[in-house]
C-alpha cells in the first residue's frame, strides 16, 4: 500500500490553528498585534509571506516561540530545520525556545540581486544587523544604508524598512530583533 504524502503546514495555517486554540478571532488578534485584520487574513490564507518582525509580533500575541511559526513542519525529514523560505529570502532562528523573551536572533540569507518581496515593513522594537557575507542595502525610512561584510546597523524597527541584496552572490546576515 502506498504511503500518503504529508503536506507541510504553512505559517499561516499554524497561526490560524493557534489563534483558534486560544479562541481568538481575527479582530482580537489584530488588536493584540496592532496589525491590520485584512493583512492577518492574507497571512493565514498564505497570500503573503510575512517578515520576521511580523511573525515575532504574532508569536508574542499568541504566547508561542517564534520558531513555531518559522519552522516548516516536515515530519518525514530526519532533522527539523527552523527555516522559512520566501522567493528570495530565508531565515533560521538562532534563539529557539524564546517565546517569553524580548530578543530574537536570526541567520538571514538573501539570494543574489534580490529584495524581500514585500512592501516596506515595520514592527515595534529595535533591530541590529551584522553582515557576514555579501553586500546589502537596508532602507530605514528615507535613509539608505549600504553594508558590506563586517558592517553593522542598529535601527528603530517601528520605522518602515526593507532589505535588498546588492551582491552577485548570496548575502548572509545576523539579525537581532528586540521587541518590548
Amino acid at each position: 500500500m502506498a504511503k500518503k504524502t504529508e503536506k507541510a503546514q504553512s505559517a499561516g495555517d499554524r497561526i490560524r490553528e493557534m489563534r483558534k486554540r486560544l479562541n481568538l478571532d481575527i479582530k482580537q488578534l489584530s488588536e493584540k498585534t496592532c496589525l491590520d485584520a485584512e493583512y492577518l487574513e492574507e497571512i493565514e490564507a498564505g497570500a503573503v509571506s510575512p517578515p520576521v518582525g511580523v511573525l515575532i509580533q504574532i508569536s508574542r500575541a499568541l504566547a508561542v516561540d517564534s520558531a513555531a511559526l518559522l519552522a516548516e513542519e516536515k515530519r518525514l525529514e530526519r532533522r527539523q530545520s527552523y527555516r522559512k523560505r520566501t522567493k528570495a529570502y530565508s531565515y533560521k532562528s538562532l534563539t529557539p525556545d524564546a517565546e517569553d523573551k524580548h530578543l530574537w536572533a536570526y541567520l538571514v540569507s538573501l539570494d543574489p540581486g534580490k529584495a524581500h518581496e514585500m512592501v516596506e515593513y515595520k514592527h515595534v522594537g529595535e533591530e541590529f544587523v551584522y553582515v557576514l557575507e555579501g553586500k546589502v542595502e537596508i532602507q530605514v525610512g528615507d535613509n539608505v544604508h549600504q553594508l558590506k561584510k563586517g558592517s553593522t546597523l542598529h535601527f528603530n524597527s517601528s520605522i518602515s524598512h526593507n532589505l535588498r541584496n546588492l551582491s552577485t552572490k548570496k548575502s548572509q546576515l545576523i539579525v537581532v530583533v528586540y521587541t518590548p
